[in-house]
């Protein structure tokens, strides 16, 4: 059940980045790729039927490691406070920024919502990149199961490092590219015209730098966790999901070059999925790894919930993901096709 659980909550994360992952790549060219209002809400319809809904991944992903490992959501909601907290604001404010932009018809009032989204679209992704980055070189866990971490201390993955450090800066750089580039093949898929080539120009020019940043962080994860490896060499099945990222990897390239933006946004999706996969396989069976000598890890069996209660929120579980994959087909289904405004649709949407 413990095993279940933990490979439930890994799918709802991925889930989450692929799917909230584009909306919120959008924010990061939203300023500098749309050049007036009508192009700024065309950005903004592409993903206003989605976006909503693609944070349910995240929300539900937080009730699973409540209900599933209730002693990993003690301790990382409380050693991870004050980012948590930023991340809560952030959410809020990029809210905020889309609903509110549309109710006044006035330049700044609308300029003044449309920084807030986009500025909050990009220190979301630092924020989730480091967040990320702290789970994979670990946390200065306590003996009874609590730590805490400064914001930075010496830059460096130290036993007492803070937050920020080199290692989780650089996972920070590869979410922002990642998630820029997996941002603008969806927005190539749905606009047309200057739009769609702008998006298209953005995506080619992080594909690169995407690889390049991709291959240091598989080098430094190794240096920093080289026992990663021994799921992979235990079972040499798992090397399916890095070859998966390697895959989605070069169809980035291919198909860009091609300029088949659904099979670029597929490949873009296809690679987060590998990456992320193949890094929760390396993991296990650790959800919070201890970087203090002599202080035990949280694991998916020392940290789980009661076995009875895990086996009646599997068949709660089985049929919510049941109705949110049949809901997401049919919203997704319902709104494809090209975003345009225009002056007859100008009063529809954002």
């Amino acid at each position: 059940m413990e095993t279940f659980w933990y490979i439930a909550l890994a799918f709802m994360m991925i889930m989450y980045v692929i799917l909230d992952g584009f909306d919120l790549g959008m924010g990061i060219f939203y300023l500098k790729s749309a050049k007036n209002d009508n192009e700024r809400r065309t950005l903004l319809n592409a993903i206003g039927p989605v976006w909503d809904g693609n944070e349910v991944w995240l929300i539900a992903a937080g009730g699973a490691l409540f209900f599933a490992f209730p002693k990993v959501y003690a301790s990382a909601f409380s050693g991870f406070y004050l980012p948590l907290i930023i991340v809560l604001w952030l959410l809020i404010g990029r809210a905020l920024g889309m609903e509110l932009r549309k109710h006044i018809d006035n330049g700044l009032w609308k300029s003044f919502w449309d920084v807030v989204f986009s500025l909050s679209s990009i220190l979301l992704i630092i924020f989730f990149g480091a967040a990320f980055g702290n789970i994979l070189r670990g946390v200065p866990l306590q003996s009874d199961g609590y730590f805490f971490e400064a914001l930075w201390t010496t830059f460096t993955p130290v036993p007492d490092s803070g937050i920020l450090d080199w290692f989780t800066v650089l996972m920070a750089i590869v979410a922002f590219l990642t998630l820029m580039a997996h941002g603008a093949n969806y927005i190539a898929v749905k606009t047309l015209g200057e739009l769609q080539q702008r998006a298209r120009a953005i995506s080619s020019n992080c594909s690169v730098p995407v690889i390049l940043i991709s291959i240091t962080m598989f080098i430094a994860t190794s240096a920093i966790r080289p026992e990663m490896w021994q799921n992979y060499f235990s079972h040499l099945w798992g090397f399916v999901f890095p070859f998966t990222g390697m895959a989605g990897m070069l169809g980035m390239l291919f198909y860009r070059r091609k300029q088949n933006d659904k099979m670029a946004f597929v490949s873009s999706s296809l690679f987060i999925f590998g990456m992320m996969s193949g890094t929760a396989f390396g993991l296990y069976p650790n959800l919070l790894r201890s970087t203090k000598p002599g202080s035990e890890s949280l694991t998916v069996h020392n940290s789980g919930a009661g076995a009875y209660g895990l086996e009646i929120g599997t068949i709660w579980w089985a049929i919510g993901i049941v109705l949110v994959i049949s809901y997401f087909i049919y919203l997704y289904y319902k709104f494809r096709g090209k975003v345009q405004v225009t002056e007859e649709n100008s009063e529809e949407g954002y």
